[in-house]
């Protein structure tokens, strides 16, 4: 038995990617219908955020506020030439280094037309939509002309690169990971390097597509990249005899390498080296792992999912990377198994077992709880590149992974009904049964959404601009953060106009007794009040107010050169306000939908 393999390098797909006895615009309708279809699978996705204007994802509105911060960012860049690596409109008067965080411009500088004439808000939900889409499409098109040929089994496959659990549970938030449509072209043009008198194009092409990619998510790259050289190692052990394309194949990788090395040097020295640049993440961020339970469990964007079983498998409801279901492993399980005299599924198995493995994090947890049992991770998460990646998403690389053995198994049968006419409607009827018991409880339900607090007209009608003239900067009560992320909303909604002390990003830890000097902190290294303020915020309680604090708040907004304090909705408003009054002996005035204290006299 014979099993399919990727297209040769060097081979051309028919006209159309037209299948054999396939007329070409029935092969057209066909790509038409299947792009139509995962359009359709991604608004479905979102649907309840295109439903009701202005809503937002329930289970992680703190990023969603940060990606329409980040496209308005991209705005200004094309608007405004502001400097794309880095930005002073948030974190006053330090600012924050945007290629440490994610800064996704290969998205927010295109978009810049939406979202200058309909705002941040458009701009992320279209990008969070339109990435999935893409990502089917992309897969689709490439499974079908380089992998199978077969439209059908490609089908398959690439719906579940786009829409398995964990990219249905990223798109609460993260349209940077969800938006892969960028890897398999990546895979296209590595697999055509080897193509004859073609480096030199070939090289660049590819070069062009990692600058792509790495400007959408750097961990997906790394991925990307890993899994390819386990491919093309798999192909040349399966192919020695073709050392011939090895010469166009180095040399195109060299172009690619250089050109794409030329072109992220200095955003990577920024991202590595410049102002706001940090070394690893924090321990709570590393010890984000995948549940050994997780992998048989369903997420709880699942149909047969629920946030009750799922919430003690993962850390939170964008970081359900695994949950596959037994009958998926089982079934995955069995097409390696059948498929086993194919280097490259060999290949992919080891290296999705490799991917599992790493993202069980330092010690291998089940069913929330600590086994003891230290996991291959704690060996390689303080190495360079590798102490900046979350260890649970390694799994996310096995979605494409079983994407590519359902569309393989998928056309092996396919082919075992063509030579089998006699039996042609019994197997198609277990395969399409197997599929259905496998892949059935895993189809995805739309995003819970969450109506916010309006944005108050005091942010809207630019009541706050003379309060930030000369250089100062806007503090909201509590500051922003991970657990509030309202005023980067807020900022969004100006174009980045209304600069913010503090914020929601990523930033070395700074302070002299840091337990992890340089590591990465959920925002900037804390101060007496933000702390305070933080604190109070948390709990409603304001404790006592001592001379001591009232001079630090001086302080602090004299560093956070503020030029006014603005107390929005929240529910311990009360609280916030009465201990502000007290730090800084200023009565505030109703404005706006927002309380509003003037400390342009104590910053002078």
């Amino acid at each position: 038995m014979t099993t399919p393999e990727p297209v040769p390098a060097g081979a051309r797909p028919r006209a159309g990617g037209a299948e054999p006895g396939e007329p070409l615009r029935e092969g057209r309708w066909r790509d038409a219908a299947a792009v139509l279809s995962y359009v359709l699978l991604a608004c479905w996705v979102t649907a309840r955020l295109w439903s009701r204007p202005g809503a937002a994802l329930r289970d992680n509105r703190t990023d969603q506020w940060q990606f329409e911060w980040m496209m308005a960012h991209g705005a200004r860049v094309v608007t405004e030439f502001a400097y794309p690596f880095a930005s002073n409109r948030m974190n006053v008067p330090d600012g924050v280094n945007l290629m440490a965080n994610t800064s996704v411009l290969s998205i927010s500088l295109p978009m810049t037309p939406v979202t200058v004439l309909f705002g941040p808000h458009w701009s992320f939900l279209i990008f969070l939509t339109a990435g999935l889409a893409a990502t089917g499409t992309a897969w689709y098109f490439f499974l079908s002309r380089v992998v199978t040929r077969s439209r059908g089994p490609a089908w398959l496959g690439a719906a579940f690169c786009a829409f398995a659990p964990a990219m249905v549970s990223h798109a609460n938030g993260h349209p940077n990971i969800v938006s892969q449509f960028v890897v398999p072209l990546i895979a296209w043009r590595t697999l055509r390097l080897a193509e004859p008198g073609r480096w030199l194009r070939n090289g660049v092409l590819l070069g062009l597509l990692i600058v792509w990619q790495a400007f959408i998510n750097l961990e997906i790259l790394l991925m990307t990249a890993i899994g390819l050289a386990v491919v093309v190692g798999a192909l040349a052990l399966r192919r020695p005899s073709r050392r011939r394309d090895a010469r166009p194949f180095l040399a195109g990788l060299g172009v690619a390498a250089l050109l794409s090395g030329a072109l992220l040097a200095y955003p990577l020295h920024v991202q590595l080296f410049g102002p706001g640049s940090y070394h690893g993440l924090s321990r709570l961020i590393r010890g984000y792992r995948t549940d050994l339970a997780a992998f048989v469990g369903y997420s709880r964007e699942s149909l047969a999912g629920d946030a009750r079983s799922a919430a003690p498998l993962a850390k939170n409801a964008t970081e359900e990377n695994a949950f596959f279901g037994w009958p998926l492993v089982v079934l995955v399980v069995a097409l390696v198994w059948w498929l086993r005299r194919s280097a490259v599924v060999l290949g992919l198995a080891a290296l999705g077992l490799l991917f599992a493995v790493l993202s069980l994090g330092r010690e291998v947890q089940l069913n929330g709880r600590e086994t003891g049992v230290p996991a291959p991770w704690a060996a390689l998460e303080g190495l360079p590149l590798l102490h900046s990646v979350v260890p649970t998403r390694w799994s996310l690389a096995l979605g494409p992974i079983i994407g590519v053995f359902l569309a393989l198994s998928a056309e092996q049968a396919r082919r075992l009904a063509v030579r089998h006419p006699a039996a042609r409607s019994q197997i198609r009827f277990v395969g399409v049964t197997v599929l259905l018991m496998a892949l059935l409880p895993l189809l995805p339900t739309p995003l819970p959404t969450t109506r916010p607090d309006p944005v108050p007209a005091f942010v809207t009608s630019g009541a706050w601009r003379p309060y930030v003239a000369g250089g100062r900067s806007v503090v909201t009560l509590p500051l922003p953060d991970n657990t509030y992320p309202d005023p980067l909303r807020w900022s969004a909604r100006t174009r980045l106009e209304m600069p913010l002390a503090r914020g929601y990003f990523l930033y070395p830890d700074t302070r002299p007794q840091a337990p992890e000097p340089e590591v990465a902190l959920f925002g900037a290294p804390f101060r007496r009040t933000s702390t305070l303020l933080g604190r109070i915020a948390r709990t409603g309680a304001v404790p006592p107010i001592t001379p001591q604090d009232r001079a630090a708040a001086v302080d602090d907004l004299r560093y956070w050169r503020a030029g006014v304090v603005v107390l929005g909705p929240h529910r311990h408003a009360g609280a916030l306000g009465t201990a502000m009054t007290e730090l800084t002996g200023i009565r505030p005035t109703w404005a706006g939908g927002v309380w509003v204290w003037d400390v342009r006299p104590l910053t002078d």
